[in-house]
């Protein structure tokens, strides 16, 4: 995981060099693909599965330690402008990347999935809040922004959602199409790839004049795009009375990939219809879409991913990974109304993500058999204080739910009060109180103390007697006796270790 980018001012002259050398490399792939006689580059045979995540929706999505390969894949969603920075990108305007590294421990939890073989890409836009092309106006701002979303979490793929009042804005779209197309032709100078979807909603007749206009708008702009990935959901009145979701998402789609052909004709690029089908991707909302009427189920699913298969289809996803799920208590099963941790429907223990996904290719993770995470370090690892971003794990200590600890380069959360349980002990019959957060990461420094009001405990004293079990206080950092202590200052090492424990609070 690479450090932010530090913040700077590209020479525009630079960009327009680099973009130009991407411009004739990327006409000579036209060439290659135009030219008469030559071989069109071979498709390969399984569409790539990748399942959306809603980072800041509660519960907490565990994408880190995914239950099977089909949830390895994910598209963490959405990236918008900030509120009181337009051209600040944040997630869902919550967080600011930096936020949401301590208080959602994402960069560690992106760390922790790569280290077990899968992989990430972003979304930016959405159908709420402001993607940073409406409202950042600046083109060389607007640049950098998008690009230290990307060297943060070190991408090779984005994806850009544009809906609602956005896909009708022009000069956002031409600011944001100026924008990628500088990131892709710096990552291609640099030897590097910077994939790039674009996701908008389709009716059963496909993109709305407005859609069409923003897939030309982005290629006119020198995006190579990766795909055209449509939102096959809430098709309102375009669905046929008594025609199932299923064969409205294959209308969609064929109608799509009919407009990709259209589209990149218009650029003077022939592609046939293989060609065509890998630059489609489909996206259904899994379950209750936000119209009543309108329901997604398993078999839906089932048949969406054989006509996907069958075509070559680029990408197929689904909305969400948070909702594949069955609702439980105090819901009922089947929800008629959109929920963000369930799909409304009984699922009866099967799970969209294994359908959609079944045939496709997916990342290869390793995730436990029990779906949590456990981690692989060598046993002899010894942790650092001063590089340990919280306390490191004490056998004696207590720990409240959503305590966070390190043990052998490694973060845990813990899931209910705990103690005595090493984060790392295999769990043969019990589930374990810990789950693996992420790796200690480069650059990490030890997060502030937990504190209490003053005089909550006495404040301790090194002439006093204390046993164990009884509590004081350092300044406002709170400790508990290990064993009959005198003189040791809490919080100092000592040689067998310290017969202080920091208190936990909860």
């Amino acid at each position: 995981m690479s450090a932010a980018r530090v913040k700077q001012t590209r020479v525009s002259l630079l960009r327009v060099g680099i973009l130009l050398v991407a411009i004739l490399v990327m006409a000579a792939g036209v060439r290659w693909i135009m030219a008469p006689g030559l071989a069109v580059a071979p498709t390969p045979e399984a569409s790539v599965f990748a399942g959306y995540v809603d980072v800041t929706a509660t519960p907490t999505y565990q994408f880190e330690a995914p239950a099977d390969s089909p949830q390895s894949n994910v598209i963490l969603a959405f990236i918008v402008a900030g509120k009181e920075n337009p051209c600040e990108p944040t997630w869902g305007t919550y967080y600011s990347m930096d936020a949401a590294a301590t208080q959602l421990d994402l960069d560690r939890r992106i760390a922790q999935l790569r280290s077990i073989g899968g992989d990430v890409s972003v979304s930016f836009g959405g159908q709420i809040n402001d993607e940073l092309a409406v409202v950042c106006r600046n083109v060389d701002a607007l640049t950098d922004a998008y690009a230290s979303v990307v060297d943060r979490y070190t991408l090779s793929s984005i994806d850009l959602d544009i809906e609602g009042p956005a896909l009708a804005d022009i000069a956002a779209l031409e600011r944001r199409a100026q924008a990628i197309a500088a990131l892709q032709a710096e990552a291609v100078a640099g030897g590097r790839e910077l994939q790039v979807w674009l996701t908008l909603p389709v009716a059963t007749q496909g993109l709305t004049a407005e859609g069409v206009a923003a897939v030309e708008a982005t290629l006119a702009g020198g995006v190579d795009i990766a795909g055209v990935n449509g939102m096959t959901m809430n098709f309102g009145g375009s669905k046929s009375a008594g025609q199932s979701m299923a064969g409205a998402v294959e209308d969609a789609a064929s109608a799509l990939h009919r407009q990709v052909v259209a589209a990149y004709a218009g650029r003077g690029i022939g592609l046939d219809g293989e060609q065509a089908w890998r630059k489609v991707g489909i996206t259904p909302m899994i379950g209750q879409n936000d119209l009543p009427g309108e329901v997604f189920t398993l078999d839906d699913a089932a048949a969406v991913n054989t006509f996907a298969l069958d075509n070559g289809v680029g990408l197929l996803s689904m909305w969400s990974l948070n909702r594949d799920a069955t609702c439980t208590s105090p819901l009922p099963k089947t929800v008629p109304v959109v929920q963000t941790s369930c799909s409304g429907i009984d699922q009866d223990g099967r799970s969209f993500a294994d359908v959609l996904a079944n045939g496709a290719d997916v990342a290869v993770a390793e995730p436990s058999a029990s779906g949590a995470a456990q981690s692989q370090v060598d046993p002899v690892v010894v942790d650092d204080p001063d590089t340990s971003p919280f306390p490191i794990w004490d056998p004696v200590g207590t720990y409240p739910a959503g305590t966070r600890v390190v043990w052998k380069r490694e973060v845990y959360r813990t899931k209910y009060w705990t103690s005595g349980i090493s984060p790392d002990t295999p769990q043969s019959t019990e589930e374990s109180p810990w789950t693996l957060v992420g790796p200690v990461l480069p650059g990490d420094k030890p997060a502030p103390l937990p504190t209490l009001p003053a005089n909550t405990y006495p404040t301790w004293k090194a002439k006093s007697v204390y046993n164990k079990g009884q509590r004081v206080q350092v300044g406002r950092v709170p400790y508990e006796a290990k064993w009959w202590t005198q003189g040791q200052p809490p919080g100092e090492p000592v040689a067998g270790g310290s017969p202080w424990v920091l208190v936990s609070p909860g």
